[in-house]
């Protein structure tokens, strides 16, 4: 868990939105875009990719900004006339955002389920998550200290029962598996693998804590409860599910190293193969 050593940003940038090519920055009066390399340099010359100036005194919470959404990457911005969101998550294929009242929306990409709506099929416009009117979402990634998944499975990202992760315990013997997953002799014939959660699916974690903040890798996820608890689970070939191993699980784990150290979870960011997590000591 950690990061290298970088450039510190434009003294007058007050929020960065990256991505591999490109980052959008907020400076001044104006959002802009950036090749990622010059940021990560510090030598932000000459006129940026893209620009969009922002009423005086605004401060938008990226991606959001008025009257649509910016992206780290071309097009770099996308008009939502007439929809109100207090937040918005980015995926590489899809969106999702939480409106004024709560309702969630989700667009783009669809192939693996990500957007809840039951089907495959990509949106080209927001579209309600109609199986979770109703649920009172704070944020697009949890509501009310639940949890709700859905997408692709592919790894056990979502905890649900995934053929790769029982071919793996299987090959391995023990599976690496952690002190709250027995090790198995792999799924029973027949097993209900899931590759592809179309719709939210409630998640429940072990004890059933409440969640506080979650966070998705490529195909890890991590979340704090509100205890301070960090729990992970998905594909774990690099180790970022900080089990001392490198195991992939499609259960959620507690992180044993932090309760065992006396640390306190407060946020998690998973990155495409890692976990940043920030702690407090107990």
């Amino acid at each position: 868990m950690g990061a290298g050593p970088r450039r510190p940003l434009p003294e007058d940038c007050v929020a960065a939105l990256p991505s591999e090519t490109h980052a959008v920055l907020l400076r001044g009066e104006a959002a802009e875009a950036w090749p990622r390399a010059a940021v990560l340099r510090g030598e932000l010359r000459g006129e940026p990719v893209w620009s969009r100036a922002l009423p005086p005194g605004s401060r938008p919470e990226l991606p959001l900004l008025p009257d649509g959404f910016a992206a780290p990457r071309p097009p770099f911005y996308t008009e939502l006339p007439g929809l109100r969101l207090r937040a918005l998550a980015l995926g590489h294929e899809h969106a999702v955002g939480l409106g004024a009242a709560g309702e969630v929306y989700g667009w783009g990409g669809g192939r693996h389920g990500q957007l809840g709506h039951g089907s495959v099929e990509s949106e080209q416009r927001p579209r309600v998550v109609e199986a979770l009117c109703g649920v009172p979402v704070r944020a697009v990634a949890a509501g009310g200290g639940d949890l709700y998944v859905w997408g692709w499975n592919e790894s056990g990202q979502l905890a649900l029962p995934s053929r790769a992760v029982a071919e793996e315990r299987a090959q391995d013997g023990d599976g690496g598996a952690g002190p709250e997953d027995p090790p198995l002799p792999g799924e029973p014939p027949g097993a209900a693998f899931i590759s592809i959660q179309a719709f939210p699916a409630l998640l429940d974690l072990p004890q059933e804590p409440a969640v506080a903040a979650v966070s998705c890798g490529s195909r890890h996820t991590a979340v704090v409860t509100r205890g301070g608890e960090l729990y992970t689970w998905g594909w774990g070939k690099y180790g970022q599910l900080g089990h001392r191993g490198r195991a992939s699980s499609d259960r959620p784990q507690r992180v044993e190293q932090l309760r065992a150290e006396g640390l306190r979870a407060q946020e998690v960011v998973c990155g495409p193969w890692n976990t940043f997590v920030c702690v407090l000591q107990q």
